[in-house]
């Protein structure tokens, strides 16, 4: 862009930066809203053995699946505007990524074969089973940070990566690269923004017009239900394996990043800023978000959601609230005691430590804390 170019405004006093709060804590509202997020998720996949014969539930369940993992990602996107190839960092990707991702798919191919009784179910780390390909796809989009903060243009770059892999059947299910790659576009969407886009959508404006945004949104899921095939929720499958014509994943791709998005500026919207009972609980996501697949698939297993009365509306708020309430608990912080040679472990036994990392560690304004790295992984 040429210096001599004037625009209006231009020559206007510019606001000074967003700082981290003064005493280190961690931010209250991000907190908010991954807790409120993975119950969203937890509750999404109880409804799904429910689901089948209640239209309004289907309904719900498809508003919820169309921004829940979105707002997840763009909240991790957020906070991986800071990564780099920096030694340290590559170390807590490791620790704080890689390592969960091989010991809980290694637990769920575990889980599958010797509890639920899947005797065909092989150890496999190229292949994410169930939850796991959100560490997977993570891993991939934080290694390749620093290549979208270096280009002019990464969200429209990250769009037509998405769109072809929407159109691209070969690319298969090692590393679920489909989820990976058309994912991506809400994970660079989180690279670009800033905290003032946050404060944006929790303005009061915002926040009222975010109910019939989403009283539209679901009168539109019960109406599509029988119309429209759910999986392109999942962003597993290209268009050809859905059954559709090669043309509907670019449009698909794009339709729902702009229904997604929509609908998680409403979820932020209405997360509360200020901290509250289960801000905390924040700091836990990654363990309720792994922990509650065994809880569930084992459920499904003992056929814990087969009684009748289960699939009525009693049944299925009875269910919902279940569920929120198993995921709050895997969040406390007795659980995450339990879990963290799994979730973050330490591992210094296997890095290097070299002279420019301790002199960081020594300096009252080191770099990030174990806390901010939780923040950003889930």
């Amino acid at each position: 862009m040429s210096d001599a170019a004037t625009y209006p405004g231009q020559n206007r006093t510019p606001r000074p930066p967003a700082r981290p709060p003064a005493d280190g804590r961690r931010d209250a509202f991000f907190d908010n809203a991954k807790y409120l997020a993975i119950v969203l998720v937890a509750m999404g996949h109880s409804w799904e053995p429910l689901k089948g014969g209640s239209r309004f539930l289907e309904a719900a369940y498809c508003v919820v699946y169309a921004f829940h993992m979105p707002a997840f990602i763009v909240v991790s996107g957020y906070f991986s505007r800071t990564f780099d190839m920096r030694p340290d960092r590559l170390r807590r990707l490791v620790t704080g990524v890689v390592v969960p991702y091989v010991l809980f798919e290694t637990a769920y191919s575990l889980f599958q074969r010797f509890v639920v009784g899947s005797p065909g179910q092989d150890i496999s780390l190229l292949d994410p089973w169930y939850l796991t390909w959100f560490l997977c796809a993570l891993f991939v989009w934080r290694l390749t940070t620093p290549l979208w903060k270096a280009i002019r243009r990464p969200l429209p770059v990250a769009f037509g990566i998405a769109m072809l892999a929407s159109v691209s059947p070969s690319i298969g299910d090692d590393l679920d690269l489909q989820r990976v790659l058309q994912f991506l576009p809400y994970f660079v969407l989180g690279l670009c923004l800033r905290p003032e886009h946050f404060r944006l959508v929790r303005r009061w404006p915002v926040r009222i017009a975010a109910v019939p945004v989403f009283a539209l949104a679901l009168v539109f899921a019960w109406w599509s239900v029988p119309r429209m095939n759910t999986a392109w929720f999942y962003h597993r499958d290209s268009a050809q394996e859905l059954g559709a014509p090669w043309w509907c994943g670019p449009v698909m791709v794009l339709a729902m990043f702009g229904c997604s998005t929509v609908l998680t500026a409403g979820f932020f919207s209405w997360v509360p800023g200020r901290r509250t009972w289960f801000t905390a609980l924040g700091a836990g996501t990654l363990y309720g978000y792994l922990l509650h697949g065994f809880v569930v698939k084992y459920g499904v297993h003992e056929g814990w959601f087969d009684p009748a009365w289960l699939h009525g509306p009693l049944g299925e708020i009875l269910v919902t609230a279940l569920a929120g309430a198993c995921v709050t608990l895997l969040c406390t912080r007795p659980v995450r005691r339990v879990f963290r040679f799994a979730m973050e472990p330490g591992m210094e036994w296997a890095f290097r430590r070299d002279a420019a990392e301790l002199a960081r560690e020594r300096s009252p304004r080191s770099g990030e804390s174990r806390e901010n790295l939780s923040t950003a992984r889930a």
